[in-house]
């Protein structure tokens, strides 16, 4: 699954499998094999194209694309990095870890340097692992010109792998060149390239052997007792095969010992495929017995050893067939440097396929069940599983993924290769098998598909109760051990998939059962399982407005994700502590749990882990609370940056918001309003249990003058002033009471203000007195309670000194300041209730205050289209236009506001002239224009 615990389990719990040990056959360029012939008019282009920056060398199989690039990069000496392709590399994850480990052979140790930003999890765009590996192949130039070449590109059908490779190619640093060897034109920019110079080109019609090759070809691969061939022969079968490099070399074969040669190469004509099927069989024939079936056992398999072949063949000597094989010429490969691993021809092993087919019906089965034992026993997943498709072992494939799941998903970060495991097996053996079912759940989750979680969960509780009732089911062994396994108990992680679920539908109780009911399922050495239940729980306290409990679950969860060192669930698990200890008032705790979170998430060299953006983000909104603004933009913009990468969308939101205000106080309203959208774009998906960005939409909104924005959130929102409170809502409550202000309801936001007041005291939450207490000094200010605004706002700068929080203070705009100033003035006078303010740090925040920027109040923000106000109108006067626009007469309002009718006629007389109207009703029309106020469509609480 992919909730916020398990989205960051994708962590490295035990230690990786051993490496891949076929990668390093991967990473082999083929060698010379006998008959190759040198072809420099081919190998000069390929020179020419060196410094253009991308080499397609683009032909039908057989006409030795590999051959050419492998020989020519040998040939000249260069630095050359080499990756054979394969279907498996469609995973974007694995293709980029491969191709980083072939140009680790350009710059040793920029594998291990770029692995942070590999994952896992896999990032959701891997640019930024491209920019970092571009920046460090452009760091160090070396001399001359260095080489990358992706062989059998065509095998290529993922779309990510395609974007970020065009990433690359578009951004390419000096001196690097890429070489793609495909059977079909790849889907990058070709005609921008080929226009702008940037593009070299071999084809078919270049690849096909000339007269003079020819002859060397077939000179070479027929080489044996009798005369050479004539060059009638040498031209009637370069026209018969049309120049085509793998008829030629089949034909040279069969060629052997023929007495009749020209006669023989009359007799085959027809296409490409005809040639093919007929050379082949020629050149079969000519085996002896042990040979013969030796080829036609092992075509199954994709690669071939010695002790594999043993094994699939149940034979022993298969290490001295395939090097008999390649001595003569039999289109076998060695893919690597001791002929350990060998592999052959892709046409070849077609074609010997097909005979084994022909010959022995059912065999091919057979071999491929050996070759998934073998496979299997080796821990190689990917081939085991596709051995065991093919032999029609469909349990054991299934089986497989189960125990290979967690290393794959999670270890690994290979999604997409989880995706095609599970869409090769038919559906029905899927709806049998809870594990392979929380599996599809999981890489629904991960793919933001949150509405098909839930009956994929219904489905496995299912299976899993039929498989209870009937025989003992299979034992389960998870490859990474069942303490790092999410799949080791489905009870457990059917409970937890539902916790998340629960927590994604804003519902505290069913997080904190399905959690609590995670935890009795699970046994005591199922730690990872175990431990995101308790964060969970965690999570449901934390709503609940239950901090300690919150912090103490938390707290105990993160010390053990750092003593693991692991950085993606460390970084979930310390974000979330992080802000519960922000939340009990503790900024400096805060900061130190930051600080230790980043020691797992920030590696010693290299580019920093995606998961140490959340850290920066806390950091940077301590920071800026604390009103050092260059210190927050730095925080900022770096965990801006690595969130985008992280697996967990909620620190991105706060992060993006976090640097809209930043903006704001640096006087760019438009760039404020550019981060804040792209926070609630973001916050509109699955959210923290906290999602605090509506709210401080709605506040930036009131900021910039944006009435009629902040106005329709009020409406659509479903929050009222003396609706039921409760923690989870405490930001949008906030919110609600500062629009409440500025429609000149301070009445409503008061009562509003003191209940989330009241209810902050009882649960003990210094960390959200301070900001609903200088909320509420406005709201006895606008209210006509002066003295009780300084008493209040007195307490909240007091309490707010230890914490170093300013901005929250001086983000409320010339309201607060002017505030701040009598508050000045008071203490000065020597009043008590200013008394306990002290006087630098009164000082200092007034500081702030006075350099915000203003907002004109009630004045919409840039784009409504609507004019504002000549002069801006004062609380006092929006209070008398919020009654104006109510019908009510001036005895009415003076009642209400308890002032004179004179007052009440100077007040209505200031709002006709700032608004330029000639009497009432043409106020009330120019200030719902300007977005001042609207028409009736609230909640009946909020038109009292």
């Amino acid at each position: 699954m992919s909730g916020p615990g398990q989205q960051a389990a994708r962590g490295e719990l035990t230690p990786a499998s051993g490496p891949d040990v076929l990668l390093a056959t991967k990473l082999h360029a083929p060698g010379p094999r006998p008959g190759l012939v040198s072809r420099p008019r081919l190998a000069q282009r390929l020179d020419d194209g060196l410094a253009r920056g991308l080499l397609l060398v683009c032909a039908p199989a057989g006409y030795g694309k590999t051959m050419l690039l492998a020989d020519w990069a040998r040939r000249a000496a260069r630095r050359a990095a080499w990756l054979s392709l394969d279907a498996g590399d469609n995973d974007p994850a694995r293709f980029w870890r491969h191709a980083i480990a072939a140009l680790d052979h350009l710059r040793p140790g920029i594998s291990g340097r770029a692995a942070a930003l590999l994952g896992p999890p896999a990032p959701p765009s891997f640019e930024p692992l491209l920019a970092a590996v571009i920046n460090e192949l452009s760091s160090q130039p070396a001399a001359g010109p260095a080489l990358l070449v992706l062989d059998d590109y065509h095998v290529i059908t993922s779309a990510a792998v395609h974007q970020s490779l065009e990433f690359l190619v578009e951004h390419r640093p000096p001196g690097l060149c890429l070489a793609l060897a495909s059977r079909s034109d790849p889907p990058l920019p070709l005609a921008r390239l080929r226009a702008r110079g940037l593009l070299t080109e071999v084809r078919a019609s270049d690849l096909r052997f000339t007269g003079p090759e020819a002859a060397a070809l077939l000179g070479a691969a027929a080489a044996g007792p009798g005369p050479a061939l004539p060059g009638e022969v040498v031209a009637a079968l370069a026209a018969r095969t049309e120049g085509w490099a793998a008829g030629l070399q089949l034909a040279a074969l069969s060629l052997r010992g023929q007495r009749d040669p020209a006669g023989f190469v009359a007799a085959f004509t027809g296409s490409h495929r005809y040639v093919l099927d007929y050379l082949t069989e020629e050149v079969l024939e000519q085996q002896d017995e042990q040979l013969r079936t030796f080829l036609l056992e092992t075509s199954v398999l994709g690669r071939l050893s010695g002790e594999l072949c043993d094994a699939v063949t149940g034979r022993p000597g298969s290490q001295a067939l395939l090097e008999r094989a390649e001595q003569s010429g039999l289109f076998v490969v060695a893919l690597d440097e001791v002929r350990h691993w060998w592999r052959y021809h892709h046409l070849f092993a077609d074609l010997l396929r097909v005979r084994l087919q022909q010959d022995q019906p059912g065999r091919a089965a057979q071999l491929h069940r050996a070759a998934a034992a073998w496979y299997e026993e080796q821990g190689l997943a990917d081939e085991a599983i596709r051995h065991a498709r093919a032999a029609g072992e469909l349990p054991r494939a299934a089986r497989l993924i189960e125990e290979h799941f967690d290393a794959v998903f999670y270890q690994r970060g290979e999604q997409a290769t989880i995706t095609r495991w599970l869409a090769d097996l038919p559906a029905d053996l899927v709806r049998s098998r809870p594990r392979l079912l929380l599996a599809r759940a999981t890489v629904a989750n991960a793919g933001g598909e949150v509405a098909a979680v839930e009956p994929l969960l219904d489905a496995a509780e299912r299976a899993a109760a039929e498989q209870a009732a009937g025989e003992a089911g299979e034992p389960f062994t998870p490859t990474v051990g069942r303490a790092a396994s999410m799949l080791a108990n489905v009870p457990a992680l059917i409970a937890l998939d539902r916790s998340y679920l629960a927590q994604f539908r804003d519902d505290t109780e069913g997080t904190a059962a399905f959690a609590a009911l995670a935890l009795a399922s699970s046994e005591p050495g199922e730690w990872l399982l175990r431990s995101i239940a308790h964060g969970f729980l965690a999570v449901a306290e934390w709503r609940r407005g239950r901090l300690a409990a919150a912090h103490s679950s938390f707290a105990a969860s993160s010390a053990g994700w750092r003593t693991a060192g692991q950085p993606t669930v460390t970084a979930w698990g310390g974000y979330q502590l992080a802000q519960v200890q922000r939340a009990q008032g503790r900024p400096a705790a805060a900061e130190r749990t930051c600080r230790q979170t980043l020691e797992v998430t920030m590696p010693g060299d290299g580019p920093p882990r995606p998961a140490a953006g959340p850290a920066h983000v806390v950091l940077a909104d301590i920071a800026y609370q604390r009103d050092e603004l260059d210190k927050a933009l730095r925080y900022a913009t770096e965990g801006v940056a690595l969130c985008r990468q992280f697996v967990y969308g909620p620190p991105l939101a706060a992060g993006l918001a976090t640097l809209a205000w930043i903006r704001q106080a640096r006087g760019d309203p438009d760039g404020a309003r550019s981060a804040m959208s792209e926070a609630a774009r973001i916050a509109a998906g699955p959210v923290s249990p906290l999602n605090p960005v509506p709210a401080q939409q709605v506040r930036l909104q009131l900021a910039q003058g944006d009435l009629a924005s902040a106005a329709r959130w009020g409406e659509e929102s479903g929050l009222s002033p003396d609706g039921p409170l409760d923690y989870a809502r405490e930001a949008g409550y906030l919110a609600l009471g500062r629009l409440l202000l500025a429609r000149a309801q301070p009445g409503a936001a008061r009562a509003l203000l003191g209940r989330l007041h009241a209810a902050a005291v009882a649960q003990e939450r210094p960390g959200s007195l301070t900001e609903i207490g200088a909320v509420q000094a406005l709201a006895l200010e606008a209210g006509g309670d002066p003295g009780g605004a300084l008493d209040v706002l007195a307490g909240a700068l007091a309490r707010a000194r230890p914490l170093g929080c300013i901005r929250v203070f001086a983000d409320e705009g010339e309201p607060m300041a002017v505030l701040l100033d009598r508050l000045a003035t008071a203490r000065r006078a020597g009043l008590a209730a200013a008394a306990e303010v002290a006087p630098g740090w009164l000082t200092r925040v007034q500081r702030s205050a006075a350099t915000a920027p203003r907002r004109a109040a009630g004045r919409p923000g840039r784009g409504t289209g609507r004019p504002g106000p000549a002069e801006p109108l004062t609380p006092r006067e929006l209070q008398v236009l919020a009654m104006l626009a109510d019908g009510q007469p001036n005895q009415a309002i003076a009642r209400q506001l308890v002032v004179t009718l004179d007052t009440v006629k100077k007040h209505v007389s200031h709002v006709l002239a700032k608004l330029g109207a000639a009497n009432r009703t043409e106020a009330v029309a120019r200030a719902r224009e300007a977005g001042l106020i609207s028409l009736p469509a609230w909640p009946a609480p909020l038109r009292r």
